[in-house]
């Protein structure tokens, strides 16, 4: 079913001002949770709202969000979550790094006691759109195990760099250290179906391609012991020195177990410190075209960089739709009911 992105977004944040979300900062995370939706990206979008809705109601996740500074020095800053929106304490982070990175040349946020945050590339994206490269990286609870092993320890740890270009989309690397997001697993494992080999092992340490088995069991790391080390490093920095939980100790978002203790990491870099705005981005732009005109592998049609196939997909939702299917839609539907929100979702044409 196709929906309009604005109704879309408007009924994510009816949802979340119905659960007692500030209206701006619903807004905020309605717009987070749309671009993934727009992207391609389903798991971290309006999908989150079920589990958003079932953590407030039981009292383990705190809205309003009241994200906070908690530290600020110079080039660098602490924000405590506070237990609220993901998506609305990330915000004020990347935020707060673009400023610092406007003054200093680089700016670096680090935000504890969150959640969730989705669809990384989004803030980066944000960045890039600014004129400045972002980084960021966030933990995640326990869903793979260090490389040569069987049990969970690391998150999927996703990290995300985007550099901005002189025209259309930047660049935009957003990555799980996992060879693929959990969320794909529980999407299969809600549609009754399978998961391709190599992308997990039972709870026995065997190769699966069960999604209850894997979801049981552990996700393989991209890359062998390179994704292992990814996810390591990330959950140093945005888990254990942001002073968040880390390991085992984050847990998870779609379980009723108590706050989930995310950290998560922002860098926003000024390349105006290195060299003209204007120059770099122009480099950028010729390097992309110089790239895509090298020899095709067989089978390969085109040579697309980071971000562009979902920068391709958010430019058909806007125009013609997000493409949701009709349980995604009841599920909406059945949110804004409950919250009263007087909103129904329906499909364009």
């Amino acid at each position: 079913m196709k929906i309009d992105s604005l109704k879309l977004g408007k009924a994510a944040a009816a949802i979340l001002v119905g659960l007692g979300e500030d209206p701006q900062d619903a807004l905020k995370a309605a717009e987070c949770l749309v671009y993934a939706d727009m992207t391609g990206v389903s798991t971290h979008g309006t999908y989150l709202l079920k589990p958003i809705y079932e953590r407030a109601k039981a009292g383990m996740l705190r809205l309003p969000t009241e994200a906070k500074l908690i530290s600020d020095s110079k080039a660098t800053a602490t924000i405590d979550g506070n237990n609220g929106l993901g998506p609305v304490a990330a915000t004020m982070a990347m935020e707060t790094a673009m400023k610092k990175a406007g003054e200093f040349g680089m700016g670096m946020a680090l935000a504890k006691n969150t959640n969730n945050v989705g669809c990384l590339g989004y803030y980066t994206g944000l960045v890039a759109r600014a004129g400045m490269i972002g980084i960021m990286a966030c933990n995640a609870n326990a869903s793979m195990a260090p490389w040569g092993g069987a049990q969970a320890y690391f998150g999927t740890n996703p990290i995300s760099i985007s550099v901005p270009t002189k025209k259309g989309h930047p660049i935009v690397l957003d990555m799980a250290s996992s060879i693929v997001a959990r969320g794909k697993i529980r999407k299969a494992s809600r549609e009754k179906g399978k998961i391709p080999e190599g992308w997990a092992l039972d709870k026995e340490g065997r190769p699966t391609t069960d999604p209850d088995e894997a979801l049981e069991g552990t996700l393989l790391p991209i890359g062998g012991p390179k994704g292992s080390g990814l996810a390591m490093v990330v959950d140093l920095v945005a888990g254990m020195l942001s002073g968040a939980s880390y390991g085992p100790s984050v847990r998870s978002f779609h379980s009723l177990e108590g706050p989930t203790g995310v950290g998560a990491a922002f860098i926003a870099i000024d390349p105006a410190r290195f060299m003209g705005l204007d120059e770099y981005r122009g480099l950028v732009g010729a390097y992309i075209d110089d790239m895509k005109k090298t020899r095709k592998a067989t089978g390969h049609p085109s040579i697309l960089s980071p971000g562009e196939i979902e920068a391709m997909r958010w430019e058909n939702a806007r125009a013609a739709g997000v493409e949701l299917d009709d349980a995604a839609v009841s599920t909406l539907n059945e949110l804004l009911g409950k919250v009263g929100s007087g909103m129904v979702l329906g499909g364009l044409g």
